[in-house]
């Protein structure tokens, strides 16, 4: 299924674990699913999750493959391989984390790691229907992960249920405390999605019990366009110079010489959208403790589909905007009428990783 790029067995006898391979481990190359690293020197040492979750006892079981350079968001990969998505195999996984949401999906795993730069967690946890957390910016540790700079990029975890993504959480953040909440204040954000999606959403909302107050988020678009421009100049700083090699894949070579195209000027005009959308985002979370809106506007598109459009970059207009502004945001899988992945995107205020996992829960147990 092309779910690991290496098997390993490395650890205790705790929670199975796998990583993305982005993400160090002593002794193994970090290749990033990408043809011009595979000559890449092995890793001098574990990344600082990698050494949380050893210390905590977890054995690791792979290293798993991923849309090249987690450059995009399908998961296809014609050099290390596109795992298959275990639940609806002629879907896409989605990326760029693909193969560590298929290794929970295919129960390799009880939790898994990717990163998440413009939805890459929360993708790929929707169209292979598990859970999946984007921490608060910063809040896990990136030391020892690719790139080694980012502004929006975020390590986050897989998961069976939102109880394990807390367990993974108090695992590779020590700072995290698991909250309980009885009650939580739901603002639904407006948005326009396949009104299937948005069924299966309203559904899972009357099945809670939960009251929710429509709110509107004027600046999300904006977000999204500022999102694409900053993880595009950042991935060119970090990743254009493999563009020499001749080895990358075609659409993401394609696409990360489009990066190199934006300019300082864009840049600081992002930063600008950055400020005022994060702005919204806390003054609208004043009146409410968390935003729900789907995690993709549409089902994901078949592998067929998807050849026509590797990028597929419009499968992140509601996840991207959170990359931006640095909040938590966790996927909560749900199914459409039709028996597809639908996801549920939880959005909190800044350090309230907890709360958006505590409802989470919530909304997985009606």
């Amino acid at each position: 299924m092309s779910i690991f790029v290496r098997e390993v067995s490395l650890g205790g006898d705790g929670l199975r674990v796998a990583v993305k391979d982005t993400i160090d481990i002593a002794g193994l190359p970090t290749m990033a699913g990408s043809q011009a690293l595979a000559g890449a020197a092995s890793a001098a040492d574990h990344a600082e999750v990698v050494e949380r979750m050893l210390a905590a006892g977890c054995r690791i079981v792979g290293k798993t493959t991923l849309h090249e350079l987690a450059f995009g968001v399908t998961g296809i990969n014609d050099w290390s391989g596109t795992p298959e998505n275990p639940k609806w195999p002629q879907l896409v996984p989605g990326g760029s984390s693909s193969g560590s949401a298929a290794a929970v999906a295919a129960g390799l795993a009880d939790f898994a790691l990717g990163t998440d730069t413009g939805g890459s967690v929360r993708i790929p946890a929707a169209c292979c229907g598990v859970f999946g957390l984007k921490p608060t910016f910063g809040r896990v540790s990136r030391r020892g992960v690719m790139p080694a700079h980012s502004t929006i990029d975020c390590v986050g975890p897989f998961a069976a249920s939102a109880d394990m993504l807390m367990s993974a959480m108090e695992i590779i953040d020590p700072t995290f405390v698991r909250r309980k909440i009885e009650a939580p204040r739901i603002g639904l954000v407006a948005v326009k999605a396949n009104p299937s999606i948005e069924r299966a959403i309203a559904k899972a909302l009357a099945a809670s019990g939960l009251d929710s107050l429509d709110v509107e988020l004027a600046g999300l678009e904006a977000a999204f366009a500022a999102g694409v421009a900053i993880i595009n100049a950042e991935n060119f700083i970090g990743l254009g110079h493999l563009l020499k090699t001749g080895l990358v894949g075609a659409d993401v070579a394609r696409r990360l010489a489009q990066a190199g195209t934006v300019s300082a000027e864009d840049v600081a005009a992002s930063e600008h959208v950055r400020t005022d959308f994060t702005a919204e985002i806390d003054a609208l979370l004043g009146t409410c403790d968390v935003l729900v809106l789907p995690t993709m506007p549409d089902f994901p598109p078949t592998l067929v589909e998807a050849r026509t459009d590797l990028s597929a970059v419009g499968m992140t207009k509601f996840v991207r905007p959170f990359n931006l502004s640095g909040h938590p945001a966790a996927t909560v899988p749900l199914l459409a009428e039709s028996g597809a992945p639908v996801g549920l995107q939880i959005v909190g205020p800044k350090g309230e990783d907890a709360l958006v996992l505590a409802v989470a829960d919530r909304l997985s147990r009606i």
